[in-house]
């Protein structure tokens, strides 16, 4: 499957198609069952030609499997995940169950500090749209290596500022001024799936900036971020780009920076 917006962007990586299926892909990245990753190093890998696969014991940390369309994991946080979110919860590191969580994720007492404090925090965890995907296995792979037969749920974009910025125009292209793009504060994962996955539920379905997540950044070049739609919000800014601005000189002078 080839995108003209990849084309007519100039985009550094392939888009990443996320697909839903009950068959595992042959040599896909995976995590191992019960070890800790990171779901954004694997969407990077995806980006740079491989294939990765989740399920339900495979999903590399508990925000990963929320974001990923796996439950409402959070409740199996330890010390509460409003607390680790925002302030920390000394009270329950000082207990002896946490003496080894500690020395491993020594956010559980100080907090990553991403929210004011555990109301505000919890205000977030109870917003989030939690599902349960209905297969087994959620697939990352390259837009490229998307077979006929196969349609995907999420088509995620990594585009840089001019990038993003057509991105953002395209999305609008058609709607009338319709706000068509949101920016949620969301862990990395919940960008690229959670919430555009929610948003296909919509009849007029918004893309989705993400990859803000300051945990994750690390594993993103720090130029880029992403751009998520639904494959059907996907489908009409692909039949868009033609008589669009993507095709006149304006943007043309832009996209020759990104050469």
């Amino acid at each position: 499957m080839q995108s003209e917006i990849a084309r007519a962007l100039n985009l550094r990586y392939s888009p990443v198609a996320i697909l839903l299926s009950n068959e595992k892909p042959p040599d896909a990245l995976q995590f191992k069952e019960g070890r800790w990753g990171c779901v954004v190093a694997m969407f990077m890998a995806a980006a740079r030609g491989k294939t990765a696969v989740f399920d339900r014991k495979t999903y590399g940390c508990l925000g990963g499997g929320v974001g990923l369309g796996f439950g409402n994991l959070y409740v199996n946080f330890p010390g509460g995940i409003e607390y680790f979110l925002s302030t920390g919860n000394k009270e329950f590191c000082r207990s002896e169950a946490a003496r080894n969580l500690v020395r491993n994720m020594p956010a559980l007492e100080h907090g990553e500090r991403y929210f004011k404090n555990p109301e505000v925090a919890k205000k977030f965890i109870d917003a989030l749209p939690y599902t349960e995907v209905p297969t087994t296995y959620v697939i990352f792979k390259p837009l490229e290596q998307v077979t006929e037969g196969e349609t995907p749920e999420v088509v995620v974009f990594l585009a840089n500022g001019d990038q993003l910025s057509a991105l953002a125009v395209l999305a609008n292209y058609d709607r009338g001024g319709e706000p068509s793009v949101i920016v949620p504060f969301g862990a990395g994962c919940h960008t690229i799936f959670l919430f555009p996955y929610h948003e296909a539920k919509a009849e007029r379905p918004r893309a989705v900036i993400g990859l803000t997540d300051i945990s994750a950044r690390k594993h993103v070049e720090k130029d880029l971020l992403s751009f998520a739609v639904p494959y059907k919000m996907f489908l009409e800014m692909e039949s868009n780009v033609a008589g669009s601005f993507l095709e006149l000189e304006e943007w043309q002078k832009v996209r020759e920076r990104n050469l």
